[in-house]
Order: C-alpha cells, then sequence, then structure tokens
C-alpha cells in the first residue's frame, strides 16, 4: 500500500465518521422537543462530527500535496466558541423560565467548597496519614 492510497482511506474513514455525528446530531436536533435537551445534539455531537469532516479535509490535502492549516484554526474557532454559545444558551433558557429550573444547592456551609461536613474529620485525617 501506498501512502497515497492510506491517505485516501483515512480521508473516507474520518468523512464518514464525520458524517455519522453530524447526522445524529441532525436527528437529535428535530427528535428532542424541550430546548434544553435540543442544545446537547449540535453542541456534542455537532463538534465532533465537524471535527473530523475539518481532519479529513486537511488528510486529503496532505495527500495532494498541500499543505493547510486553514483547518486547525477553524477547529480551534470551534472547540473555543461551542461551549460558550451552549452555555449562553442554556442560561437564556433558565432565565425565560422555558425549562426546569435547576436545584437549589444545599444550605450547608461545605456545598462546592474544601470544607468537610461535621464528622468528617477522622476520616479525612485517617486519610491524611
Amino acid at each position: 500500500m501506498t501512502a497515497e492510497l492510506i491517505g485516501t482511506y483515512a480521508t473516507v474513514l474520518f468523512l464518514l465518521i464525520g458524517s455519522g455525528f453530524v447526522l445524529v446530531g441532525v436527528i437529535g436536533l428535530l427528535k428532542f422537543n424541550d430546548p434544553m435537551t435540543r442544545l446537547h445534539a449540535p453542541t456534542k455531537v455537532g463538534t465532533i462530527g465537524i471535527g473530523m469532516l475539518l481532519l479529513a479535509s486537511m488528510i486529503h490535502s496532505f495527500v495532494l500535496g498541500d499543505t493547510s492549516i486553514h483547518e486547525l484554526l477553524i477547529m480551534g474557532f470551534l472547540f473555543v466558541t461551542a461551549p460558550i454559545s451552549a452555555n449562553f444558551i442554556a442560561k437564556v433558557n433558565i432565565h425565560l423560565r422555558a425549562c426546569d429550573t435547576p436545584p437549589e444547592p444545599s444550605l450547608d456551609d461545605t456545598w462546592s467548597t474544601l470544607k468537610s461536613p461535621d464528622g468528617d474529620d477522622d476520616v479525612i485525617e485517617t486519610a491524611q496519614s
């Protein structure tokens, strides 16, 4: 097998994987009903799908003898902006009360801290020694 043939097979493989992820994302976007569940399909699955398609494009251009870093820039931009936009969409839905509100945190002073609740001090001391 030559390197060109291996590159062509790799391109086809990444195109198929990327297309499969994009297809699952589209089906999820159409199937889910409320905005918060619908949010997962394009952000999680679509990012991996588009990443695979861009990787296939990079391999194909490398097989043809060209070098292309545009795809790396697009992937970097996509992987940075997709989680941020998903977070903003989720916050808007929560503030508009378009979905169930998240549960309130517990009222103790150990929630989201490094403090341990009363009675766990001996467990921590045992683990440290």
